[in-house]
C-alpha cells in the first residue's frame, strides 16, 4: 500500500539528499511531498569531499517544494525525512518545522535525518536519552546535546529513526527507511 512522506527543505537543501530519496520513494510507488518556508523552486547545493578539510559547496539543481511549511498539517503523512545541507541551520528556526517534527517523533512514525539534519531535531528539543544516532561528524556534539549516543558507522537505525552520516550513505538510509513503509 502507498504511503505519503513528508520531506522537510529549504534553499541550500543538499542536492543529493533531496532529490535521491525523492525519486526513491516515488520509485517504491509512495508519495512524496516536499515542504519549505514558502511553495517555491528550492536552490539547491552540493557538498563534496575534496582535498579541504571539510566539504566543499557548490550550486545544484533547482527543486519545486510543493507546500509550506504553515500549510503541513502532519498527521496526513506516514513517513518525515530531513534531508542536510545548510537549509537545517534556518528552516529548523520555522515554529512550523519544530511542530511537525515533534509530531512524528511523538506519533512514533519512521523518521529519517541525514548530515546536518539533526540541527532541527536540536530546534525541536527531541529527547534521544539513550538512544543512538549518526550525523555528519560536525554535527556529533549536536547528536550529544539531544542525550543520543553518536555513532562513528555512516548508516545507524535506532527504533523507527534511520540516521544517516552524509549522502555517500543514502542506498542503505533509504533502504532501512523503506522498510518501515513496508510494514
Amino acid at each position: 500500500m502507498a504511503k505519503k512522506v513528508l520531506l522537510l527543505a529549504g534553499d541550500a537543501v543538499e542536492t543529493l539528499e533531496i532529490y535521491y530519496p525523492y525519486f526513491r520513494l516515488l520509485e517504491a510507488g509512495h508519495e512524496a511531498v516536499i515542504a519549505a518556508p514558502s511553495k517555491k523552486k528550492l536552490h539547491t547545493v552540493i557538498h563534496d569531499f575534496e582535498s579541504w578539510d571539510t566539504y566543499t559547496e557548490k550550486p545544484g539543481y533547482l527543486m519545486d517544494a510543493h507546500v509550506a511549511f504553515s500549510d503541513v498539517v502532519p498527521e496526513d503523512y506516514d513517513g518525515l525525512i530531513l534531508p542536510g545541507g545548510r537549509a537545517p541551520e534556518y528552516i529548523r528556526l520555522d515554529p512550523n518545522v519544530q511542530k511537525i517534527v515533534r509530531h512524528f517523533f511523538e506519533a512514533d512514525k519512521p523518521v529519517g535525518v541525514i548530515c546536518h539534519a539533526v540541527l532541527i531535531l536540536v530546534a525541536a528539543k527531541i529527547p534521544l536519552t539513550g538512544r543512538k544516532m549518526t550525523a555528519y561528524t560536525a554535527c556529533r556534539i549536536d547528536v550529544e546535546s539531544l542525550g543520543a549516543t553518536y555513532v562513528e558507522e555512516g548508516l545507524h537505525v535506532d527504533g523507527k529513526l534511520v540516521s544517516g552520516h552524509a549522502w555517500p550513505d543514502l542506498p542503505g538510509f533509504m533502504r532501512e527507511f523503506l522498510k518501515f513503509l513496508e510494514v
